[in-house]
């Protein structure tokens, strides 16, 4: 289908004359490629705003050099500017666990490194306070609120304070953004054009879901006893054990149905979080995708490749949210925990707008989401569901209340699969195989398991099937709130059966971290010598990366598990890094001498012969020849298919 370029938000001001506008209500500035399909929050957020009747429009990867044009070009907003930075935090999207630059830029034509800064979120900011000091700046994105109170900067190395100090915005919109933009822009709207916008004894101070500063006295209903009061910036700069001791109250109302307000002291005043909305319902969260998306690249792209988006374009996305609360993960940070789901008219609604693209071939490669095999899950006792805390529903073990049925699932595939076009319908996102092999009380709900797991195998599998058990160690995988191993030897022999049972010949491929915090060398040294009695040699591996806001982040920084508060190790130096990398690829020539002296350094040279008694060089079977291929780590990533948490 042919669009013509008002049917895209406009980016200039010749595309905002086009629709017979004189004035703009909100502005956006965003650090990714203008990509108009419900998997960019940017396009999502305009999309919203657009469809309650404001008039918006979009600055992808504005020039901050120079004379600032771009943040002038379409002049002064009715309302607000609201800064999108990107579908990832722009220093994980940059380098490498390594501090090393990346080899493209996955949301920006043709992948340039030069169409971004280091964190858009604060330079842009910055740039609009200076041209338009009295126009209210609104952060959104998952830099900004994953970074809206004290946080770790693995980058900079250092603590830093909310980035409402650091950028000078007025306003943090954190999470996932629809409900609260649109409320944000009507308090605003009848607001007096007269008045001197200040956050603070505004009509906006209450909004669910955002961040601001304050001075004591002028916190809305002061401080009370229903507030949980941080440990200031300050104290935590002082003391590592007051930043883990922080988190824990940080995630655990992140995940919460009935949160509580959150304060943090810095200097003489405080960041006020406001606690989050419900979960969107499956009518919210339908109304989102059904809107008028043209599902593709903003034309003045023409010609250009965008990564992203070539990952994404033939995928639909079938639910929000993500109970996994891995360590290592910002997604339930970000999405929250509780599982909505886009009704099957909504998702066959978009498979069919998937279908009509020109290049499409009758293959959607990704019918999934967060997680792929959560949609349908939730609490049976909701009331249970509306006190909990657990930053997870299935670790340390899957909770008696969760309802864990494929049923539903099964039958989006089973409707996705029967409309006549659809050759094969993959599952590109995540597996988590522990739901498959959990034994419910619920026989009809075992059966489901089984019959979710052979249509996987059998019918959406390219040939390759991604899972993440992380680690070996039980012990580490505690720590990254994962299943113990041993159910990951459990999937594989169902896996191996179901492959000889139907005569295929598919390849289970494993995703494993390094350097987590609680890892030793020794960990990763017996990995090694399991994944080769498992005749794998690695490929799709990760050296950890701190991230913003998880609490794997805060125990590798504090030396601290925020919930135990019982000290943990963690390898820093880049040669401690690299001591634990090496394991992953003991198959490797040139990797031998220097594990066999770490070995032997380590005191485990026994497992020096289980590495390499028999072994010359790398099997050339095609079914275990791998390439060194280094992950991201997880985030909400729209415009990405994720990868499992």
């Amino acid at each position: 289908m042919e669009y013509r370029l008002t049917d895209f938000l406009p980016t200039t001001k010749k595309e905002v004359e086009l629709r017979g506008w004189e004035q703009l209500d909100v502005i956006l500035f965003s650090g990714d490629a203008y990509i108009d399909h419900p998997a960019f929050g940017a396009a999502v957020i305009g999309r919203t705003l657009e469809a309650a009747g404001y008039r918006v429009a979009i600055v992808p990867q504005p020039d901050w050099h120079g004379d600032y044009r771009d943040f002038k070009k379409l002049g002064r907003p009715r309302l607000f500017f609201g800064i999108a930075p990107g579908c990832m935090d722009s220093m994980v999207n940059k380098y490498t666990a390594n501090r090393r630059l990346r080899s493209e830029d996955a949301y920006s034509p043709d992948g340039r490194h030069d169409m971004r800064p280091e964190y858009p979120t604060i330079v842009y900011t910055r740039i609009l306070k200076q041209l338009f000091p009295d126009v209210p700046v609104i952060l959104g994105g998952i830099e900004a609120s994953m970074r809206r109170l004290t946080h770790y900067d693995y980058w900079q190395d250092r603590l830093r304070p909310s980035i409402l100090i650091d950028s000078g915005a007025d306003m943090i919109t954190y999470g996932m953004g629809e409900k609260t933009t649109i409320e944000l822009a009507r308090r605003l709207s009848s607001a007096p054009d007269s008045c001197q916008f200040s956050v603070v004894g505004s009509l906006i101070a209450d909004i669910p879901q955002t961040v601001y500063l304050a001075k004591e006295t002028d916190i809305p209903g002061g401080i009370t006893p229903d507030d949980i009061m941080l440990h200031s910036h300050e104290e935590c700069l002082r003391n590592k054990r007051s930043q883990a001791e922080n988190f824990r109250h940080i995630e655990e109302q992140s995940n919460m149905i009935h949160a509580q307000r959150l304060l943090q002291a810095i200097g003489d005043q405080y960041v006020v979080v406001n606690p989050p909305y419900p979960p969107m319902t499956t009518q919210e969260l339908d109304a989102s995708f059904d809107l008028p998306y043209t599902r593709q690249p903003h034309p003045k792209y023409k010609g250009k490749r965008i990564p992203a988006y070539d990952m994404i374009k033939h995928s639909v996305n079938i639910h929000r949210g993500c109970f996994g609360g891995c360590a290592f993960c910002t997604i339930s940070a970000h999405q929250g925990k509780f599982i909505t789901c886009r009704s099957k008219e909504s998702i066959l609604k978009e498979v069919r707008q998937v279908m009509a693209m020109p290049d499409f071939k009758g293959y959607l490669s990704d019918l999934g989401g967060p997680s792929a095999n959560m949609y349908g899950m939730g609490g049976r006792n909701k009331a249970a569901c509306e006190k909990c805390r657990r930053p997870s529903c299935i670790h340390p073990a899957i909770c008696p209340n969760l309802d864990t049925s494929h049923r539903r699932l099964l039958d989006i595939y089973h409707a996705v699969d029967s409309i006549p076009g659809i050759k094969k319908s993959f599952i590109g996102s995540g597996v988590r195989y522990d739901l498959l092999l959990h034994h419910s009380s619920d026989d009809d709900t075992n059966q489901a398991a089984r019959e979710y797991t052979r249509e996987l195998i059998c019918r959406h599998v390219s040939g390759r099937l991604k899972v993440a058990p992380e680690h070996t160690s039980d012990r580490v995988l505690r720590l990254m709130r994962k299943p113990s191993f041993q159910q990951f030897y459990d999937f594989k022999r169902i896996f191996d059966r179901i492959n000889q049972e139907e005569n295929l010949h598919q390849q289970i491929i494993p995703y494993f971290i390094s350097s987590h915090p609680g890892c030793l060398e020794e960990d990763m040294a017996e990995l090694a010598v399991i994944t080769k009695r498992l005749d794998f040699h690695l490929e799709q591996v990760q050296d950890f990366t701190p991230t913003p806001m998880t609490v794997a982040t805060e125990t590798w920084y504090t030396g601290y598990d925020p919930y135990t508060l019982e000290p943990v190790f963690s390898a820093k130096s880049p040669g401690e890094k690299l001591a634990q990398r090496q394991y992953f690829f003991w198959y490797k020539p040139e990797e031998r001498r220097a594990i066999e002296q770490s070995l032997r350094r380590i005191g485990r040279a026994d497992l020096i012969p289980q590495l390499y008694s028999g072994f010359s060089k790398p099997s050339t079977h095609a079914d275990h020849r791998t390439k060194q291929h280094t992950q991201e780590p997880r985030q909400e990533k729209r415009g990405r298919p994720r990868r499992h948490k």
